[in-house]
């Protein structure tokens, strides 16, 4: 049932204060990066998965490992390499023998029975290895010798990969891109920055966060998100934009047409609009703006803006294909009302 307006003021300003606890509580361990922070939040919120990219050292798995401490989630931790094996990620079957020789089927988790997953390096991996976290990331379950088996929610999958090192890796398929709600570009700390990490990592204080929510929260949470209202026109602005990446689509650009070869599917409208939605509430509205849209279009859908030959050999990137969507599609349609 939907919410009148007064009891969506209210639980907005409720949700305001605790999101800037999470957020207040992971800033005690991670230095800078405000802008990596608000955008994992965003994914854990709207119930989506992230990836995160960046060289090492940027404090990615520490971002990840500090977030499931202040949510009070399950952390799991996989390390993809070139040998790992699905089994290793999704967990098997074994047989056990009592002391009567009577043997009996189990199965062993694996790492992905967590509700925060940090799927570490994930592009180390064979594809038949990351395949076998598309079920997880888009069913919530994982199925071994024809038994399905539910993951506990909320579960989040949060991959990091390193764009500087290309030896001995495999690019992730459009298709798993495409179960990351968001990607996420993790830059270097300032001076001053550094400085302030400096302190925290060679002195004898030691910063520790708090558990200020929990899985049943979040959850809460996320249904909340749903209730803020996004008009027609808003609407359609974000459908106009996906349109927009599709190469000799009616809406396409100019850029478009020669640097990309795919665009997004429809999961990128669904990101857009979830996570404008949480940002509207966070700007202290309980409605979606052309604003939120514009602000979630390039994290939503850099990775879902595939380059052509053409694209890649002239050096052109995802961003500034979007960024030049974004400059070239209008909030609202030539001749369409407002």
């Amino acid at each position: 049932m939907a919410l009148d307006p007064n009891e969506i003021e209210a639980k907005a300003k409720e949700f305001r204060q605790a999101y800037q606890r999470v957020k207040a509580e992971v800033q005690k361990v991670m230095v800078g990066h405000e802008e990596i922070i608000d955008g994992v939040l965003t994914v854990v919120f709207t119930g989506g998965h992230c990836l995160l990219e960046g060289v090492p050292g940027l404090g990615k798995t520490l971002l990840v490992r500090t977030l499931s401490q202040v949510l009070d989630l399950d952390f799991s931790r996989i390390q993809f390499t070139p040998d790992i094996m699905p089994s290793d990620i999704l967990g098997t079957n074994y047989v056990i023998e009592d002391e009567k020789g009577n043997k009996e089927i189990q199965f062993r988790k694996g790492p992905i029975f967590g509700q925060i997953v940090l799927a570490d390096e994930i592009n180390r991996g064979t594809p038949k290895t990351q395949a076998a976290l598309l079920e997880a990331m888009q069913e919530g379950h994982v199925t071994i010798g024809g038994t399905r088996h539910k993951l506990e929610q909320p579960f989040f999958v949060l991959a990091t990969q390193n764009p500087i090192e290309q030896e001995g890796t495999f690019p992730l398929p459009e298709a798993q891109l495409d179960r990351f709600r968001m990607k996420l570009e993790v830059g270097y700390s300032t001076r001053e920055e550094l400085s302030e990490i400096i302190d925290r990592t060679t002195g004898t204080e030691v910063q520790s966060p708090e558990k200020v929510m929990d899985g049943a929260e979040i959850l809460k949470w996320r249904e909340f998100t749903k209730e803020i209202i996004v008009s027609p026109e808003v609407k359609d602005y974000a459908i106009r934009l996906i349109l927009a990446t599709h190469p000799g689509g009616p809406y396409s650009t100019a850029i478009t047409n020669k640097y990309l070869g795919f665009g997004s599917s429809p999961r990128g409208a669904q990101s857009i609009i979830l996570t404008s939605k949480l940002r509207a509430i966070l700007n202290e509205r309980w409605n979606v703006s052309f604003e939120d849209i514009r602000e979630m279009a390039l994290p939503v859908l850099r990775h879902r803006a595939i380059l052509n030959f053409e694209g890649e050999a002239e050096g052109q990137s995802s961003d500034d294909i979007v960024k030049s969507i974004l400059e070239e599609v209008p909030e609202t349609e030539k001749g369409v009302a407002a």
